[in-house]
């Protein structure tokens, strides 16, 4: 029959156990409010891109390729219908790929693909965006019957084209930066790394010296 100090170590020791299986224990309860938790695996919308320049240029570039396909898409009839139909596709085009990259760089989803250089994906898009849009919008004015949809699809691809060649700079500038800040952390590396090789006194050396 086990006495009092006994029962007393007995129950110390088991409430130690219980209290470290409880810490170790996964699926222990957690103080962290509700709210505070992130939804929908984590998504969140990056505010501060939204506010600045580049979110900013990319909201306008989808609004403006977004009114030029509205205003293209209401004209009911065209001859020559070449530089009406090759402006629906640019405009359309421009759209959906800005869109995307939008959602992408506004919900920082572009984080969770590090492969991709996203800087040099954005300076090929808004490249490439600012030639057809004004190719497309040189040639619609050019084909045009002078209707208020056909002149006002030009004012916006004109507009597009602008942002566009805007946001490509701006998108320029950020890929050298990045290809600079690349080099010098990898030569960086490379040097860190010869030092510590030439700090390491090799294994021949230390027989001969014995």
């Amino acid at each position: 029959m086990r006495n009092g100090d006994d029962l007393e170590g007995f129950d110390g020791e088991a409430s130690s156990a219980s209290m470290i299986s409880a810490a170790s224990s996964p699926y222990q309860p957690t103080t962290e409010p509700v709210s505070q938790r992130r939804g929908l695996g984590g998504l969140r919308c990056d505010l501060d891109y939204l506010r600045g320049t580049l979110g900013r240029l990319k909201v306008a570039e989808v609004l403006l390729a977004l009114t030029a396909f509205i205003c293209i898409e209401t004209i009911m009839e065209c001859s020559p219908c070449e530089g009406l139909y090759f402006f629906e596709f640019v405009s359309c085009s421009a759209l959906v790929v800005t869109g995307a990259l939008l959602v992408l760089f506004s919900l920082s989803l572009h984080t969770r693909i590090p492969q991709i250089n996203w800087n040099l994906t954005d300076l090929v898009n808004t490249g490439l965006s600012t030639f057809f849009f004004f190719i497309a919008s040189v040639v619609l004015a050019a084909l045009n019957h002078k209707t208020g949809a056909e002149i006002a699809a030009v004012v916006f691809g004109f507009l597009a084209s602008a942002v566009f060649a805007l946001n490509a700079a701006l998108a320029g500038q950020r890929w050298r930066l990045g290809r600079r800040a690349q080099s010098r952390a990898s030569s960086e590396y490379v040097r860190a790394r010869s030092e510590s090789r030439e700090a390491v006194p090799r294994p021949e050396t230390q027989r001969l010296d014995a």
